[in-house]
């Protein structure tokens, strides 16, 4: 057509599906032009169409932004965008407003556990003849004869189960699979080849077995998964089953590994008797050829036993679908066989065993079978190792018994930990490799051990790469675990550690980042003195209104810093702080995490004099004991109250307060003897010293110690008395008891000790909201990370998975 028979050109776009980018903050407009030339007439003399997209970039979408008004906004600016897709831009929208971010823009995806590959043609499996389905009653028939004949005849049999078209066919030829099986059951010792080859034609069933579960399992969770045999796995899986049971093809493949495996320490023990000779006669040229040969006989025996050990352990693989099954192979030792093949080299089978023994690791009882026979211990050797595949199940492994305390502690005995930290480096492994590290960092005698790696300035600097972005889950659980060890945190705050850290906290108002600064706040010495420059902004998050979370964090970070530098009153008086605390001290004024912080934040206060002055006069000790009444089940609660009395009774203006204006004696006499050891303890000390300043509640507490320590025998008087209505036992006075030639003697009980100091009971102060009676002891963070490894994780088989 030439140019000067047209008359102009005509387009039309027609809008097709709008999308949400896979990692932009993008919206993807798919639409279709057509473009047709008409001629002098208006008819169409050429049409062409053609598919496209335009990506709509929305770099301003953040966490507050309005859906509604961008949505309209990009309707009216996109043209090829109709006003009736504005409900749907608004969702996809919403959509991308709400999609987790990866944590890092160059970090690669995790990669995903991946099933052991698929078996290959192997040495023997050469045919000169291709294998027909119409002759198999002749390869049924070769199983007839000796050795060779009955490897050719399986072999061909085999090439026809490697073609799925082939398989349910064979399923059904009762007749070819009893041949098989018995050859099997009789011939695997005679011949390696002979054994490999059967068991692989069974094994190309199992995945027929296997897929049939899976589907199943599919179905139950509601989910469709289409499959090209699907028709073929549903109406045979029934009848493998049977089969598989008939034959026991499990249990003969178990007992044909089991054999193998003592050859191998038999063939061992030879090469090191004979390699100990040549050591010993080295010009010995005849032990020298005879050991040389013996090399190449083990080596060439090796490679057919393995490639055996790979396909037996494959088709157990597949048959332990079905949890019945496994069990059984748990009740015949299958972790033993597996543990032991952990000693080989080849690659291949070892991706094989060490995913089957992460499928047995999620029940209880092959976990502890792991655990008795050193498990761990032979996984070490290969982290790391250059083969990715294995590389990642071996992780997923250890991850999986690391919900273990005892074998989270051969992890870290057996060098695992730098090994471990060097792969925070690896983009591919250094998720799974930091959920470990995470669960060893739970145990406290295994903290310390980081302090010896470059574990803590790999996540530092993780933490500052990650500018506004939010801090994974996985990466801040792990910080705050670390920070609760003292040689950690001094690592944490080398530099401007504790600077940067801050500056991000406050910045981002991160309640999590925020726990690790309260962890590191906890440690005694030189890093409570770091914190004295960010009193003051720590003091102005606590009354924030809408981050209840970060503000309690905030609130247990400032009341950890018991340090005499610090001048309370004035930090109290410059933000007014004193009505926010009296205000949160009211029961459900707050949660009680919040209010709990406030009461320990009182405890630190009070221990300046002219601080628990203040909090005097402002009726805070009238509040206290209406909280105590309130929260009295709660022992954390009431042993964080009384500690408060315990600092003020130690002035002598709110000592008064407390004895002449309040009834808290009387609450601590009712305390005396509660279950808590805690909270006796610190009852005990505080009335002590109530008891040496006013004579009135002093008699009141020593009667009723005399009370508690003669209980019995008060309750025989008291019987008596009651029945054979006596007058008092002393004579008709009833304050005889209060006569104090009348106690008995007081030896062994408390005595007052005016000169204690309220460092004494500091160990009784709380970390983190956590009460710890143990002096010097870290509390362990509270974890924001999926499950605690100290939770259930394993099943029992009676249990579901």
């Amino acid at each position: 057509m030439q140019p000067d028979d047209s008359q102009y050109l005509q387009r039309k776009c027609r809008i097709g599906d709008i999308d949400v980018h896979p990692t932009e903050k993008a919206l993807v407009v798919y639409y279709e032009v057509e473009a047709s030339i008409l001629g002098e007439s208006g008819n169409a003399r050429h049409e062409e169409k053609k598919e496209c997209q335009k990506i709509i970039r929305l770099r301003s979408l953040n966490a507050s932004t309005d859906i509604s008004s961008l949505a309209r906004k990009v309707v009216e600016e996109c043209k090829i965008i109709h006003p009736s897709k504005l409900a749907e831009v608004e969702h996809l929208l919403l959509y991308l407003q709400n999609r987790k971010k990866p944590s890092s823009k160059s970090e690669k995806k995790e990669k995903k556990p991946l099933k052991p590959r698929e078996l290959l043609p192997f040495e023997g499996m050469e045919i000169d003849e291709e294998a027909n389905i119409n002759k198999i009653d002749d390869y049924i028939e070769l199983l007839y004869e000796n050795i060779p004949e009955k490897i050719r005849g399986s072999t061909l049999i085999l090439h026809l189960a490697r073609n799925p078209d082939n398989l349910e066919e064979l399923l059904h030829n009762e007749t070819a699979l009893g041949a098989l099986a018995r050859v099997l059951r009789e011939d695997w010792k005679h011949s390696v080849e002979l054994a490999t080859t059967i068991i692989y034609v069974f094994f190309c069933f199992s995945r027929l077995y296997r897929m049939h579960q899976c589907l199943a399992e599919c179905a139950i969770r509601g989910q469709r998964r289409t499959d090209p045999h699907d028709s073929c796995s549903s109406c045979s899986f029934s009848q493998f089953h049977g089969l598989i049971t008939h034959y026991k093809i499990g249990v003969l493949c178990m007992n044909i590994i089991e054999h193998e495996l003592k050859k191998y320490d038999l063939w061992q023990d030879e090469l090191e008797k004979k390699s100990k000779a040549c050591d010993e006669d080295p010009d010995n040229q005849s032990l020298r050829k005879e050991h040389e040969k013996t090399l190449k006989k083990y080596q060439s025996f090796l490679v057919k036993q393995e490639q055996l050990l790979r396909v037996a352990f494959y088709l157990l693989l597949n048959l332990s679908e079905d949890t019945r099954t496994e069990l059984k192979m748990r009740n015949k030792n299958i972790v033993h066989l597996l543990v032991k093949s952990l000693e080989r080299e080849n690659e291949e089978l070892l991706v094989l065993v060490v995913s089957f023994l992460k499928k047995l690791s999620i029940f209880l009882e092959n976990k502890n079978d792991m655990a008795e026979m050193d498990t761990v211990e032979k996984l070490a050797r290969l982290v790391p190792c250059e083969h990715e595949d294995l590389m990642n199940v071996t992780l997923r492994l250890l991850h999986n018994l690391s919900f273990d305390t005892g074998l989270r502690t051969k992890m870290v005995h057996v060098g695992l930990l730098p090994k471990l930290t060097a792969l925070l480096g690896d983009d591919t492994h250094k998720h799974i490799a930091m959920r470990i590290l995470y669960h060893i960092s739970v145990d406290d005698k295994s903290k310390s051990m980081f302090a010896y790696t470059d574990c803590i300035p790999q996540l530092m600097q993780m933490l500052f790469e990650l500018g506004e972005e939010r801090i994974d889950t996985e990466l801040i659980s792990f910080c705050i675990n670390l920070a609760a060890n003292k040689t950690n945190a001094q690592i944490i705050c080398e530099g401007n550690g504790l600077k940067m850290l801050m500056k991000r906290a406050l910045k981002m108002k991160d309640p999590l980042l925020m726990k690790m600064i309260r962890n590191v706040s906890q440690h005694d010495g030189t890093l409570k003195q770091l914190f004295i420059d960010y009193v003051g902004d720590l003091a102005a998050q606590i009354k924030l209104e809408g981050n209840e979370e970060f503000v309690i964090e905030c609130l247990g970070t400032m009341a950890n810093l018991t340090i005499p530098d610090l001048d309370w009153e004035l930090l109290l008086k410059e933000y007014n702080l004193v009505p926010y605390l009296k205000d949160h001290l009211k029961p459900g004024s707050a949660e009680d995490d919040l209010i709990l912080e406030v009461v320990i934040m009182i405890g630190t206060v009070s221990m300046d004099d002219s601080c628990a002055v203040m909090l005097a006069k402002s009726g805070i000790i009238p509040a206290l004991i209406e909280l105590l009444n309130a929260q009295q089940e709660d022992d954390e609660f009431v042993c964080q109250i009384i500690y408060v009395f315990y600092q003020m009774v130690f002035h002598q203006a709110t000592r008064d307060v407390i004895i002449k204006d309040t009834q808290a004696p009387a609450y601590l006499i009712d305390l005396m003897h509660d279950k808590n050891v805690e909270i006796r303890q610190v009852c005990d000390n505080t009335l002590d010293i109530i008891a040496e300043y006013d004579e009135e509640w002093g008699k009141k507490i020593q009667s009723e110690k005399f009370r508690w320590h003669n209980s019995q025998w008060l309750e025989m008087v008291e019987s008596r008395q009651m029945e054979d209505a006596e007058p008092y036992l002393y004579g008709d006075d009833p304050d005889a008891l209060e006569q104090p030639d009348l106690f008995y003697s007081t030896d062994g009980m408390m005595p007052p000790e005016p000169g204690l100091s309220p460092d004494f009971y500091s160990q009784f102060h709380s970390q983190n909201g956590d009460f710890s009676a143990c002096n010097g002891a870290e509390a362990r963070p509270a974890t924001a990370y999926g499950f605690r490894p100290d939770e259930p994780f394993f099943h029992g088989y009676g249990s579901s998975r």
